[in-house]
């Protein structure tokens, strides 16, 4: 996808399927929006193709817009509508019966928790409340394909958990394609992750697969029921360890965080020094890399 000189997708290929959450992540100008837009037939491909439920946004753009329900970043709202208006509006022009809208509107009010607003006008609401019409608009129609763009931006914690139990049920039998900034939106709901960087795909899979391509060192996290100074050279003399960090220690108890060359097998040497010493351990966790970590490792500047 070009604009002008800028290469904003080149070569960018994934797929959705059917009862899967797939997160869509990547650096600001990385091609998210453009990736949504041209799947929700917003914009043109300047080339390659992409389809939705099977239908080619290229040449049966009319069929993917009535499988997809989409919330933009910019919601598609009219101030001066009341809430009821509005998604009785979005329905009808969706082509629902009446008997059809009735029943949809009972649904995306009451999952969406529209109830106390329904009679309230657009411009009144505030913005977690406009977030969850923007949301109920995407979903009055029952669509096969969700699209979801910063679905929870400006809502509160409890809202937030609502909403991502909501995408949980909704990949029970629909597919859905999620974008955001907040990293742990992703690791509460995503099946899978795309990271996307430069308008290339940088990374397609699992968490855990995608940190195993990125992870650079063993990280382990060890309580010992004994005195700091009696255990970190200990934990020093390890050839295995790159560092030793005491993140908290008291008379009863020191607490530190380790890292190791990748492969050494560090939970095991660790376990064969508490055994040695005679050391009474508290707890002792492997730590994988954060999403946050994986992120950033895909996504940093490459040297030229």
């Amino acid at each position: 996808m070009h604009y002008g000189p800028v290469v904003a997708l080149h070569k960018a290929s994934f797929s959705v399927e059917r009862g899967e959450v797939v997160g869509l992540l990547g650096p600001n100008g990385a091609g998210k929006s453009t990736t949504m837009k041209i799947l929700t037939t917003y914009l043109y491909p300047t080339a390659g193709v992409a389809s939705v439920g099977g239908e080619s946004v290229l040449d049966n753009p009319l069929a993917v817009r009535k499988l997809i329900g989409y919330l933009p970043e910019i919601l598609p709202l009219y101030p001066e509508m009341e809430v009821r208006d509005y998604l009785h509006f979005v329905g009808r022009a969706r082509g629902l019966s009446h008997g059809q809208l009735h029943q949809r509107l009972d649904w995306v009010v009451d999952r969406c928790g529209l109830k106390p607003m329904f009679r309230k006008l657009v411009r009144e609401l505030s913005k977690g409340y406009r977030q969850r019409v923007g949301l109920a608009q995407a979903l009055i129609h029952d669509p096969q394909v969700v699209i979801l763009d910063e679905p929870t931006s400006g809502l509160d914690p409890h809202q937030i958990l609502e909403i991502r139990q909501l995408i949980r049920e909704l990949s029970h039998d629909k597919t859905v394609l999620l974008s955001t900034h907040i990293l742990q939106e992703i690791e509460a709901v995503a099946d899978r992750i795309v990271i996307i960087n430069s308008g290339r795909i940088v990374g397609d899979g699992t968490l855990d697969e995608l940190r195993s391509r990125t992870q650079r060192v063993e990280r382990a996290e060890l309580v010992v029921a004994a005195d700091r100074k009696a255990v970190e050279p200990e934990l020093k003399k390890l050839p295995q360890i790159q560092r030793v960090q005491c993140t908290y220690s008291d008379e009863e108890s020191a607490h530190f965080e380790l890292d190791a060359t990748v492969g050494s097998q560090l939970a095991h040497h660790l376990g064969k020094l508490v055994q040695e010493q005679g050391w009474q351990v508290e707890s002792l966790m492997a730590r994988p890399p954060s999403l946050e970590e994986t992120f950033l490792a895909l996504t940093e500047p490459q040297e030229s």
